[in-house]
């Protein structure tokens, strides 16, 4: 009985979150009032007696513990923690730890999710939005942009350049807009709706470059030099990492940089001779100011002993003798400029070096901090732009288009495709200001970044495969009515770049989270990696039992909220969800429980795990995802006409969360852990989340069908027009029309269904003469009244203008092909000048 109540005891100390002389005094209660049952029985003393001391040496810090168990343990531990590169390291220093954070501690406090300040714009910010971006999205026509100029319009390069759109976080006092970073992914979004190629010219400058570094690491000199001219347009910068051989991996960059003395504006100085070869760099045709990343060596020792410096992060005026540059990629047809640069053994002084000479070698850091910034903001916004504007024009053409007699919104097929549009458009925006929010704070999210990134450029994939399935024929004909295409070409470039979704997804998401939010492991590999081994024992020793205490409370409430059903974990009220939040507590305790199991067993292979790795990936996705919802909706005060959203997210991200879990487990690598895991996470096996049922699905897809305040918060932040000559306010022109005179239109149906046949023959709306004379019919009949004939032929015009497509003659296409005419050139390192 001692042995059990001891047990018991400490099973419940360890699911609470008890420990130290607390957990020790009812531990030794437990054990006495177990002898006393057992009358001092002597098997009951010794074995109490036993365990009893071996619990006190395990919670209680003592040099017999840490003498006989953590120096031997740490031995133990060193084997099997994951080897880090200096760039690993490096990624891990980076960045800080927030939501993630309390997603791998396996108890997420609801309250700081809740509570923490939510995304939000300032009046200067939103008469921005409603000002010159309105402004920009007005000059802009995507299809003359990419199929004829190949190039945004004079008029728009000299009001981006003039409006501070190339400023837009460099601060006030050096000539920027000083905009937040929610400003700043509002900003993107809006104009990726109205043009791909004008969103991401305008957000490279603002995300990872010359403006974002020298913001950081620059000395005074350089940001009182280049800032003012940055933010002002007067230089445009560029920044280039990716190498032909290494892509965007700036461990393994050949681009070098030799210490050396030149001549620099008449003088010798000291700097350094650059030989670099970049590609798929945006903005390199026209940047007059071009950041690079190399490595820097010093083999004549003019710095010191240290010959192999690092990575490096320079400033290369593009007037400088030796610099390459002007050639264009043309990624996807889309038109933003993006090309090659290239440069062989090109002097700077050292003052080109952000940060100047001190900054030598940090380069890797500088990009990891900065990277979490633009990663967070620049495609997450241009993924939630695609969804939203996919959202509003598919819903309204789905509403406008006519077979069988009815709009085809009222298929349950067509449903189907719509559902998902709406319900992914409405978490990624969550996700989106989640995010931003996090950035506003003054948080780095390096994790988060990764998997926004990651998720909201896949779910833009899903959303617009979605929508061209939806309109079908209409979105496969290229032309300027054509409303899908530009985003349909656009999605490969999202996936692709600011790193890669496999390798993302593989290697980064959970491979970094991993140790980098996990609430004990960067400290446990701090103290392995020390050289004094009595500091090091004693560290560890004041690490490591948390850390198994930590591991099997995640074990025992993965279990214990896996029988119940979450009953026993203690949520929030508010919005009437708790069971998602009891259910998003069980699998991040599974999740924690997951992540501990695979660091003891994996260890170092981790990278070579990498389904496991993009698994578990997916299940800190799914995390994060339910978690910007709930978020988003407790922001917005729980409006009831949400919920149907709500509850079709959370439902979608628990189903996928479940299904992403136990393929971990069944596939993990060491079978002899998957049933013990399966007991753990799965006691009552995988039921009972099954994802949203067809009426909830419906009622999703009606969403961004029906003309309501839900449907115009799906898709806020989109450029809109009623213009019936733009590809967009074409569709909108004719939801519009359509609503107003669907009683008219109905009536109208009802008569022909039911006409005598000498009457009309057929609802023939291919021509307009055809159209009138099915108006007039309508009139003469009383079918419609005299006031409302007009009305009613406009939208019936409008709605067979919303259907048709573009149709090219020799001559068109002959213009066309003149405009797309250039000569093609492959690009490689070019011989020694």
């Amino acid at each position: 009985m001692s042995v059990l109540l001891l047990l018991i005891s400490a099973l419940i100390l360890i699911y609470l979150g008890v420990g130290g002389t607390t957990a020790a005094l009812v531990m030794s209660i437990a054990t006495l009032v177990g002898v006393f049952q057992d009358e001092w029985h002597l098997a009951s003393v010794l074995f109490g007696g036993l365990f009893l001391a071996l619990a006190l040496i395990l919670v209680i810090p003592s040099e017999l513990r840490l003498d006989k168990f953590s120096r031997p343990l740490l031995g133990w531990v060193r084997s099997r923690l994951p080897k880090l590169s200096s760039t690993e390291e490096e990624a891990l220093k980076s960045g800080s730890v927030d939501w993630d954070g309390e997603l791998f501690s396996g108890k997420p406090q609801w309250s700081k999710l809740l509570d923490a300040r939510p995304a939000h714009l300032t009046s200067e910010e939103q008469a921005f939005l409603d000002g010159p971006v309105e402004k920009l999205c007005a000059m802009l026509d995507d299809w003359k942009i990419t199929h004829e100029h190949y190039d945004l319009p004079d008029k728009a390069w000299k009001f981006i350049r003039e409006n501070g759109f190339f400023g837009l976080v460099i601060p006030k006092e050096d000539g920027g807009m000083g905009f937040s970073n929610t400003a700043h992914s509002e900003i993107v979004m809006k104009i990726s709706t109205r043009s791909v190629s004008a969103a991401v010219t305008v957000m490279v400058p603002n995300s990872l470059g010359p403006g974002e570094l020298l913001m950081h690491y620059g000395t005074d000199e350089q940001k009182k030099h280049y800032l003012p001219r940055l933010a002002g347009g007067e230089e445009i910068p560029c920044f280039a990492l990716t190498s032909p051989i290494a892509g965007s991996d700036a461990g393994a960059i050949p681009d070098k940089g030799i210490v050396c003395k030149g001549e620099w504006n008449g003088k010798e100085v000291l700097g350094l001779k650059v030989t670099w070869n970049k590609r798929y760099i945006t903005l390199a045709p026209v940047a007059t100011l071009i950041g690079l990343a190399i490595k820097v060596y010093d083999p004549e020792s003019l710095l010191g002993d240290n010959a192999d410096i690092g990575v490096t992060c320079v400033l290369v005026p593009r007037e400088t003798e030796g610099v390459h540059a002007g050639a264009r990629h043309l990624p996807m047809n889309t038109v933003f400029m993006n090309g090659p640069t290239w440069g062989n053994e090109v002097f700077i002084p050292m003052d080109q070096v952000i940060g100047g000479q001190d900054m030598l070698g940090k380069g890797w850091t500088m990009l990891l901090e900065c990277l979490s910034i633009g990663r967070s903001i620049s495609l997450p916004a241009l993924g939630t732009g695609a969804g939203k504007v996919a959202s509003l024009a598919t819903g309204s053409y789905a509403y406008t288009r006519e077979q069988f007699g009815r709009s085809i919104s009222q298929f349950e097929g067509v449903q189907e495709a719509l559902e998902p549009i709406a319900g992914y458009t409405y978490m990624m925006d969550a996700a989106r200001l989640l995010t931003s929010g996090m950035l506003d704070r003054g948080v780095r999210p390096a994790v988060p970044s990764a998997l926004l990134k990651y998720r909201n450029t896949d779910l833009m994939r899903i959303v617009i495969n979605h929508a061209m399935d939806v309109v079908a024929g209409r979105g496969v004909i290229t032309g300027p009515r054509n409303f899908m295409a530009r985003a349909y070409n656009a999605v490969p470039i999202g996936i692709t770049v600011e790193g890669a979704n496999i390798l993302t997804r593989s290697l980064m998401v959970f491979g970094q989270g991993a140790i980098r939010c996990h609430p004990f492991i960067v400290e446990e590999i701090a103290a392995a990696g020390m050289e004094d081994e009595d500091k090091a024992a004693k560290k560890f020793d004041g690490i490591f039992y948390r850390h198994l205490a930590h591991t099997t409370r995640n074990a025992l409430r993965a279990l214990v909220l896996g029988l119940t059903g979450g009953l026993l974990e203690s949520v929030p009220r508010q919005g009437g969800i708790k069971s998602s939040y009891r259910q998003l507590a069980r699998f991040s305790a599974g999740f924690a429980l997951m992540t501990d199991v695979t660091l003891l067993s994996v260890g170092g292979g981790l990278k070579a795990r990498q389904r496991l790795s993009g698994r578990m990936a997916d299940c800190l996705v799914q995390l994060y995802y339910a978690s910007a919802v709930i978020k988003q909706w407790h922001e917005e005060g729980y409006p009831d006409d949400q919920r149907p959203l709500v509850e079709w997210c959370l439902q979608t991200c628990l189903r996928d969360l479940q299904h992403s879990m136990r393929e971990a487990i069944i596939n993990f690598p060491v079978p002899a852990l998957r049933w013990p895991l399966r007991l753990l996470v799965f006691p009552l096996g995988a039921t009972g989340l099954n994802g949203p049922d067809d009426k909830l699905g419906t009622r999703v897809a009606a969403s961004i069908v029906e003309d309501t305040p839900l449907r115009q918060r799906i898709s806020r932040g989109v450029y809109t027009t009623m213009d019936p000559d733009d590809s967009l306010g074409r569709v909108l022109n004719a939801y519009k029309l359509a609503n107003e005179t669907a009683d008219m239109r109905g009536r109208l149906h009802d008569a022909v269904r039911n006409r005598d046949e000498d009457d009309l023959d057929g609802i023939a709306l291919l021509m307009g003469h055809q159209r009138k004379e099915l108006v007039d019919w309508a009139c003469a009949e009383g079918v419609v009244k005299a006031d409302e004939c007009d009305k009613l032929e406009e939208a019936l015009t409008a709605l067979y203008d919303v259907i048709r497509v573009d149709a090219f003659d020799e001559e068109g296409l002959k213009a066309l092909s003149r405009c797309a005419k250039g000569k093609r050139k492959v690009v490689e390192r070019p011989a020694r000048d």
